[in-house]
C-alpha cells in the first residue's frame, strides 16, 4: 500500500495484520480521487486546502492521500487499537504530525468537531454504519449543508443515504458513494 500522487506520492504506508481493518486498496483510492479531481461538482478545489475528515481511519490511508494532494488538515477519527498505532506511524512517514489530528472515538460517538468539506467513510462492511456516522457527525458539528461526503461501502451493502448521489462507482468487492447533505434545487421555470 502506498501514497499514490501528490507531494508524498510513492510513500509506503502500513496496515496492521489481521481482519480487522480492512485498507482502501491502492486502486480504488486512485480511482477516488481521479473521479475527485475531474468531477464537475468537486474539481481540484474540492481537495486543495479543505479540512477533511478520515473518519472509520483505519491506517489513514484516504486522508494522507488527500493531505498529499493539497489538503490543508487532517481529522482522523477510530477506535481500533491496532489500527491507531497503524495510524499514527503512517502520519510519522509522511511527516504530516502538524496538519493531522486523531481522534480515539468510534465515529458514531464523535466529540464536538469543525465543519469539513471532504468527509471520508470507510467503516467496516456490513454494519450499516455510515448513515449512524453521519448523523452523529452531523449533530457535533463536523458536517455542513455543503460538505462532500464519500463512503466506501460493500457492493451489496443498502444505500446509506436517501440524498441523491453525485456518484456512485463499483470498484471490485467496493462500491463509492459521493453525495452532500444538501442538494441545490432545480431553479425553478418561470410561466409563460
Amino acid at each position: 500500500m502506498r501514497i499514490i500522487a501528490g507531494a508524498w506520492r510513492g510513500r509506503a504506508l502500513k496496515a496492521p495484520p489481521g481482519e480487522t481493518t480492512r485498507p482502501t486498496a491502492d486502486r480504488v483510492r486512485q480511482a477516488l480521487f481521479d473521479m475527485l479531481w475531474h468531477a464537475p461538482w468537486a474539481g481540484p478545489d474540492a481537495i486543495r486546502d479543505a479540512t477533511i475528515l478520515d473518519a472509520f481511519a483505519g491506517t489513514g490511508a484516504l486522508g494522507l492521500e488527500a493531505l498529499s494532494r493539497g489538503a490543508a488538515f487532517a481529522h482522523f477519527i477510530d477506535s481500533d487499537r491496532t489500527a491507531l498505532a497503524t495510524l499514527r506511524a503512517n502520519i510519522a512517514a509522511c511527516h504530516a504530525g502538524p496538519r493531522t489530528r486523531i481522534l480515539t472515538c468510534d465515529a458514531r460517538h464523535p466529540p464536538p468537531g469543525v465543519a469539513c468539506s471532504l468527509v471520508f467513510l470507510d467503516p467496516p462492511y456490513g454494519q450499516d454504519l455510515v448513515p449512524q456516522a453521519v448523523t452523529a457527525l452531523t449533530a457535533s458539528g463536523w458536517l455542513t449543508a455543503d460538505t462532500l461526503l464519500i463512503a466506501e461501502i460493500s457492493r451489496t451493502d443498502p444505500l446509506p443515504t436517501d440524498a441523491a448521489l453525485l456518484a456512485d462507482r463499483a470498484h471490485g468487492a467496493a462500491r463509492l458513494l459521493v453525495w452532500r447533505l444538501y442538494q441545490p434545487a432545480l431553479r425553478p421555470t418561470l410561466a409563460a
